[in-house]
């Protein structure tokens, strides 16, 4: 028939009864092609339906995904715990609404859903609970110093007490040994606006092992989290524009650094910190400037 429409097929010449029977074939023809063409039309309908319905399914056990692992990661049960955080996620695009008692805790969750799986980006509507300190006071410098002193095992924050006045810290509380207390002054010198460090801590008796905490339970989202916070937090590599990320406890981080010792320290500082299991640094070193 090709693409001849049924109705329009010549009648042959003939009987009344032999027009009349086909006439029937050709309505009941007719009626076939509709059908099929109707089938046809509700089966793609049907397709398509259970495809957004799929998609949408999908789309929304990944939200729930990203809000459970923003729960139960390492930074939200240990950092964030008595903060008043809400996280919300729509396509991948996560809001985080609520309180902290610090500013660094805002950009700590902030960091710390950004590298969760799924995550497209992160509207930050957290508030600050409480009046900051003014910048570059002995109030915000002792809260940097122990902000700083927080994500490494190798010292310990919770030990530490930390004094602060004109500028001048004098830090307290007991190391596990010299070398935890050397660090602790090492640390707390790096830390912007300081002046100079007394460290008065005792050494306990008998050396112990720094906590490793969770160790290798640690997320990646979090390991890299407190990378990013702890460069931040030391004076000599704040202003680095670093890259980090995190692959089963490895953080790889690039970027520039000034020279071989800046590296060396960024190296230094990410090894140090609560989970990570190893350190690729790819950053490069800058060309010096004729000149200068």
């Amino acid at each position: 028939m090709g693409d001849t429409p049924v109705s329009q097929i010549m009648r042959p010449e003939g009987n009344v009864n032999q027009v009349l029977q086909l006439d029937t074939e050709l309505e009941i023809a007719n009626s076939f092609m509709k059908l099929n063409a109707t089938c046809s039309l509700a089966l793609l309908a049907a397709a398509g339906a259970l495809f957004l319905t799929t998609t949408a399914v999908q789309a929304s056990d990944t939200d729930d995904r990203i809000v459970a692992s923003a729960k139960n990661s390492y930074v939200f049960k240990t950092y964030l715990k008595h903060d008043k955080i809400k996280t919300h996620s729509k396509d991948g695009v996560v809001t985080l609404t609520g309180t902290v008692e610090e500013s660094g805790h805002k950009s700590l969750a902030q960091d710390t859903v950004e590298g969760l799986p799924g995550v497209h980006s992160v509207d930050n509507q957290i508030r600050i609970a409480s009046d900051e300190p003014a910048e570059h006071s002995d109030t915000w410098i002792g809260t940097k110093i122990k902000f700083a002193l927080l994500f490494h095992r190798n010292v310990s924050a919770t030990g530490t007490e930390v004094q602060v006045k004109e500028g001048f810290v004098t830090l307290r509380g007991e190391a596990s040994s010299m070398a935890q207390k050397e660090l602790t002054t090492e640390y707390a010198r790096d830390i912007e606006n300081v002046k100079g460090v007394k460290n008065e801590m005792t050494i306990a008796s008998v050396p112990t092992k720094p906590e490793e905490s969770l160790g290798d339970k640690i997320d990646d989202a979090s390991i890299t989290a407190q990378v990013k916070a702890s460069l931040l937090a030391h004076r000599s590599t704040s202003v680095l524009k670093t890259k980090v990320e995190t692959t089963d406890g490895v953080v790889t981080v690039s970027g520039v650094a000034k020279n071989a010792a800046e590296k060396s320290l960024v190296t230094k500082l990410i090894s140090d910190i609560y989970g990570v299991s190893g350190v690729v640094n790819n950053m490069i070193i800058a060309l010096p400037v004729a000149g200068a």
